[in-house]
């Protein structure tokens, strides 16, 4: 008989979701220090900027749907 006995390594999925959300809005943050290093640097190469903030809009979509996934659906 294997009876399955939760471990502390075992994760619920929305622990896990919670984890992968601050890691996204910690890069989301790292994203928007780089750019605002990048434009205070006064020779500011364009092209990366954009690609930057590209990145950092991905980011923000990820966010949002995530966080949707954590959000239980209210029907009023």
């Amino acid at each position: 008989m294997n009876a399955h006995i939760d471990t502390p390594m075992e994760m619920k999925h929305e622990d896990v979701l919670r984890v992968k959300l601050e890691v996204l809005r910690r890069e989301h943050r790292d994203l928007d220090e780089a750019i605002l290093a990048l434009t205070g640097a006064g020779h500011a190469d364009q092209l990366r900027i954009v690609r930057l903030k590209k990145q950092k809009l991905a980011l923000k979509d990820q966010i949002a749907r995530v966080e949707d996934m954590l959000t239980p659906d209210i029907i009023a």
